[in-house]
């Protein structure tokens, strides 16, 4: 992935000297690098991946950094992009009858896109918002389908990739509903301890179906167990 000086957090970098940009450039890079050492680990494991096929993936990607609150897309506009989160927390969601609707939530190896905007170049009907300082690693559309149309092993990463989403997406289909609301709840603790450091609660309530006193509820009988 690139290494982009903007990411680096230094308020005054052009008035330093070349050596030490140098130094600091080296050093980022190095870090970079280890990280994305790591991150093919994770891809490795989610996805089945080979190493090799994983770094050739990431070797076309663009490592990007946002920070909580911004947004890759927002309901309304077009983005044709395909993202994995490399670390962060990220909330899908949508406006309807002026209520916000959690639609899911991304963690550390997931996709997140934009359906609509990727499939068919439409505005998305679904914003994408860091729920935490976040990095992801990005590819436009048409890089990615050139990749994958440059050999058959490469198509089957892409097969992999999108049928891990539509796995995940009939999971949250078939386990939805308040009936279950506590069980899925408890899963998504389980899964991602993180979570509520980085989410408020009524945003997992409304993940959940349920309302943000339900979820209280579910809280405080679960506290009464312990």
């Amino acid at each position: 992935p690139r290494f982009r000086t903007a990411d680096l957090s230094f308020c005054h970098y052009h008035l330093l000297s070349q050596k030490t940009k140098l130094k600091i450039y080296y050093l980022c890079a190095c870090i970079t690098q280890k990280g994305m050492k790591a991150f093919i680990e994770i891809l490795r494991e989610k996805y089945g991946l080979a190493q090799p096929e994983a770094e050739k993936l990431l070797e076309q990607m663009e490592l990007l950094t946002y920070r909580k609150g911004e947004h890759i897309v927002r309901e309304g506009e077009r983005n044709s992009s395909f993202y994995l989160v490399a670390d962060g927390i990220w909330r899908g969601h949508y406006l309807r009858d002026g209520v916000d609707v959690s639609l899911w939530f991304a963690f550390q190896g997931d996709s997140i896109f934009s359906s609509w905007g990727y499939v068919a170049g439409l505005p998305s009907l679904v914003s994408i918002e860091a729920m935490s300082d976040s990095r992801v690693y990005r590819i436009s559309k048409s890089k990615l389908e050139t990749f994958f149309s440059s050999s058959v092993l490469f198509a089957n990463i892409g097969r992999i990739i999108f049928e891990r989403q539509f796995l995940d997406m009939e999971n949250w289909m078939i386990n939805g509903g308040a009936a279950q609301a506590k069980q899925r709840y408890l899963t998504l603790l389980e899964q991602n301890p993180e979570l509520l450091q980085h989410v408020p609660l009524k945003y997992i309530a409304s993940y959940l179906f349920i309302t943000p006193q339900s979820l209280s509820r579910i809280r405080a009988e679960l506290s009464k167990k312990k």
